[in-house]
């Protein structure tokens, strides 16, 4: 799962929501000549009353530093692992996502993800929004069926190419695993599918967003080979 990155502005405030915050403070990795204890103390003077989420990009110490001197406390890492492609063969069977997919999508998603603050409420609507996005390609979105069984939808590896990105970026964008079809070994080869996918796309380098306590994932990842690249860092105020 994808954060967006900030790509004209280097700090930039968002609210009121709804929801556990009130605020969102989002300090991008492109921050070199800005000032950040300075600029925080302005942006939360520029929030009203309520709680306040603060995210920094590709986080270093003294960004660390200054928020925590201003009173956030940390309390979520979002890791950005890479991998140089190819990688190993899947040898699992995939297809391509269709809209006839959509619910069952849904539905493996939500379960996969009930814990997850951003991916855990997915709806239709969010999903065709999604596919209106200018990146997005069905042939990318891979789809995994238990054919030895029901036929039934059980994981999934939704890629991403960012073609802006110098050289171009494959991203694995979603991927899970049915939790009924937990316990089969289909992390792994799920996560190669899309690895696959994009090094038959021409990409040469492989990348997704994983939480730092996701220990089965991160389990996974590291036996692929993957490695850590940089850490998004949310933060969190109450008032």
């Amino acid at each position: 799962m994808t954060l967006a990155t900030l790509t004209d502005v280097a700090l930039l405030v968002e609210g009121p929501n709804e929801g556990e915050f009130r605020w969102t403070i989002n300090v991008s990795e492109r921050r070199a000549e800005l000032d950040v204890r300075a600029a925080l103390v302005t942006a939360i003077d520029e929030c009203e009353d309520g709680s306040i989420q603060l995210w920094i990009r590709e986080v270093d110490h003294a960004a660390d530093d200054a928020a925590l001197d201003l009173g956030f406390e940390q309390y979520r890492d979002l890791w950005q692992l890479r991998y140089p492609l190819p990688s190993a063969a899947s040898n699992l069977v995939t297809r391509a996502f269709t809209l006839d997919d959509l619910d069952d999508f849904v539905g493996v998603n939500n379960r996969a993800f009930h814990w997850h603050p951003e991916q855990g409420d997915l709806t239709r609507e969010s999903v065709l929004a999604t596919m209106e996005e200018p990146w997005f390609d069905a042939d990318g979105f891979r789809l995994l069926h238990d054919h030895d069984r029901d036929g039934r939808l059980i994981g999934f590896c939704w890629t991403q190419i960012h073609a802006e990105h110098d050289p171009p970026l494959g991203e694995i964008y979603v991927i899970a695993v049915d939790p009924g079809a937990h316990g089969r070994g289909l992390g792994k080869p799920m996560t190669l599918a899309g690895l696959e996918w994009l090094s038959d796309h021409g990409l040469q380098h492989g990348m997704l967003y994983v939480e730092s306590d996701n220990d089965p994932a991160n389990a996974t990842y590291a036996g692929i080979g993957f490695s850590r690249h940089h850490t998004n860092r949310a933060y969190r105020l109450t008032r």
